[in-house]
């Protein structure tokens, strides 16, 4: 089982309409819910894979139990932390020139007792697990410590994966890390510097190494994505798909690549078969994550390069 941590789950109403303006009345031309946060869609992915998954995390009374029946839909097996309150709602607007337009709700305030609360059961599953999976935003009155304070209570045996930027991040890898899975974008805004070559790309992945991960897998978007160790780094290029969302693209990824980390296989195959999950999910506009068959099609057409000249 893979357990998930959730920390700041929130809603996305995707609204398509002709046009935004400021200050006009706007009739909507279609409208899609999701119910998501990056590791309730990493759940999701792996039960897409037939990996067994239990979500945790934060929830909220007013709204939160809409994703319990989202869960169960999926097969993912879930226990919350309940606090007062309302899920956040994220509302983003797509006009007809394709320009989207985000507005991003607050989370509600978790207090440090509903903090305790999820350390303590996080320290009771994780032991029955083969990976823990942290990812995603905090809760509002949180600290970006509490990374590292989930991943105290994981035992060594656990593999430990985490998808974050920044303090966070380095939170996590004071503990020990399998895998991270950084964008660029992530990257450069966790290293505060600019990263455009693939040489530069190589050297920010061995600084993360060096901080306390096995393995950085780094997300190019549809370029496709880079794994490092510290002694072999892998290239592998997406496959050229029409891309009508990427949202979970990058949890459809981290779900796939975790899936192939607890089963030991090589770093060339965490890589393609992250990039094949990471393809399918931006096929797919209905879904935050990905259709198995479209991963496994995908998945049969990839190759991985090894980058020869990578710098220790």
């Amino acid at each position: 089982m893979i357990l998930t941590v959730c920390l700041s789950p929130c809603i996305d109403v995707n609204l398509e309409v002709e046009s935004l303006n400021v200050g006009k009345s706007h009739k909507i031309l279609s409208k899609r819910v999701f119910f998501t946060g990056k590791a309730i869609n990493v759940a999701i992915g792996l039960a897409r894979l037939k990996v067994d998954s239990f979500a945790t995390g934060f929830m909220y009374e007013e709204n939160g139990h809409q994703f319990e029946q989202e869960l169960h839909r999926e097969g993912v097996t879930y226990k919350f932390v309940w606090n007062k309150g309302r899920v956040r709602e994220n509302y983003k607007f797509i006009d007809h020139k394709s320009m989207l337009t985000e507005i991003d709700d607050i989370s509600p305030m978790v207090s440090e007792e509903k903090q305790e609360e999820l350390i303590k059961l996080i320290s009771r599953l994780s032991p029955s697990c083969e990976a823990v999976v942290i990812s995603g935003g905090l809760a509002k009155g949180m600290s970006p410590d509490f990374y590292g304070r989930v991943l105290s209570v994981v035992p060594s045996n656990v593999k430990r994966v985490v998808d974050s930027e920044g303090e966070r991040l380095f939170s996590s890898l004071k503990y020990g890390v399998d895998l991270v899975k950084p964008n660029l974008e992530e990257l450069e805004r966790s290293l505060q510097r600019s990263i455009v070559t693939q040489a530069e790309m190589l050297a920010a992945c061995n600084e993360l190494i060096k901080f306390g991960t096995k393995r950085v897998l780094l997300s190019l978007g549809k370029s496709g994505a880079i794994i490092a160790d510290g002694t072999s780094a892998f290239y592998c290029k997406s496959l050229n798909v029409a891309m009508n969302s990427t949202l979970g693209a990058g949890d459809s990824m981290v779900a796939a690549a975790t899936s192939a980390l607890v089963k030991n296989a090589s770093i060339e195959e965490i890589l393609r078969q992250g990039v094949a999950a990471g393809t399918a999910a931006v096929t797919s506009p209905d879904s935050i994550s990905f259709n198995k068959d479209k991963y496994e099609e995908i998945l049969s057409t990839l190759s991985v390069t090894e980058i020869t000249d990578y710098k220790f």
